[in-house]
């Protein structure tokens, strides 16, 4: 098998047409399906459903193509990395708005002082987003609180994150205290994400243990948007500290939850170590180094580290 031959494999599955992809590739149909019929028989399984109206991949060429196009980029990072005799290529990471709001900048700033030429990629979305684009090979690592783990997965504990109540300091029925218990929120009217949000389905089955139905007053996904109405004094809300790096400090008052087993666990997800370039290799290792470095300088407010 050749990666010319995957290259080949992956234009027609791109194009769903010989003749278009022998004519971007170069090479004259006749040749190009002669090297798919190859494949083919290396493989001993069809890759491609041939019709009048061109060729669409199999269900054994849609796998084969989700492998072709990990080979075909990891071939390229290196032949450029050898090119450059230093480190380079591209990383996609995911992390959650709170998460972002900590780790975001320091990981930039970390990545660009050790590995200059590798391009980062950050997205910010919830966790279970992060979680389906990791699925589907969007993104290369991640910071997940909690997931169904595909065994090809790679899991590193990373940090346990307490939670806290986010108010605006003039808001009457805030916590006066710097630690609270649920029981004690029972009037406090809360801004909460969703039903669909990981954080507010841990929240929920906490509020269900002290028997206390909190009194939700708004539903706000993001969380900008969020932190915006509780700086407005339309309620309170329960976040982790890492939600604080971007508020202003003397506008948001905070108060620790101390009750057991509420808090949030982080988790640094990726693809298997075989399935990763060089670069995102290293750059799970800067940015469990930046976050382990964020908590023990204290600038990670209300985290843990876990130990591997």
């Amino acid at each position: 098998m050749e990666l010319r031959q995957l290259r080949y494999f992956v234009k027609v599955c791109e194009l769903r047409s010989m003749g278009r992809a022998a004519l971007e590739l170069g090479v004259v149909t006749s040749a190009l399906s002669q090297q798919i019929s190859r494949l083919e028989s290396e493989l001993s399984t069809r890759l491609l459903r041939r019709s009048s109206t061109g060729v669409a991949p199999t269900d054994a060429g849609l796998a084969f193509l989700q492998q072709a196009q990990l080979t075909l980029r990891h071939a390229d990072e290196a032949m450029r990395a050898a090119q450059q005799a230093r480190l380079s290529g591209h990383v996609s990471v995911g992390l959650a708005p709170t998460t972002a709001a900590v780790l975001g900048i320091p990981l930039m700033q970390a990545m660009q002082a050790r590995y200059p030429d590798v391009r980062l990629h950050l997205v910010e979305s919830l966790s279970g987003n992060l979680a389906a684009m990791l699925q589907s090979r969007q993104l290369d690592l991640a910071v997940l609180f909690k997931t169904d783990t595909p065994r090809r997965w790679s899991i590193e504990p990373l940090l346990d994150e307490s939670l806290f109540v986010l108010a605006a300091t003039p808001l009457p029925q805030r916590p006066t205290t710097a630690k609270v218990r649920l029981a004690q929120l029972a009037e406090l009217p809360l801004i909460m994400p969703s039903a669909g949000h990981g954080l507010r389905a841990t929240l929920t089955a906490a509020f269900e243990r002290v028997r206390i139905v909190p009194t939700v007053v708004a539903e706000i996904d993001g969380l900008a948007l969020l932190m915006d109405a509780v700086r407005a004094g339309f309620g309170a809300t329960i976040q982790p500290g890492a939600a604080l790096s971007r508020q202003p400090r003397n506008e948001v008052s905070s108060s620790r939850i101390t009750d057991a087993h509420v808090g949030r666990r982080n988790l640094l997800v990726s693809l298997s170590d075989d399935e990763l370039s060089p670069a995102a290799l290293a750059a799970r290792v800067v940015l469990a180094d930046t976050a382990r470095t964020l908590v023990m300088e204290g600038r990670w407010a209300g985290a843990t580290l876990l130990e591997n």
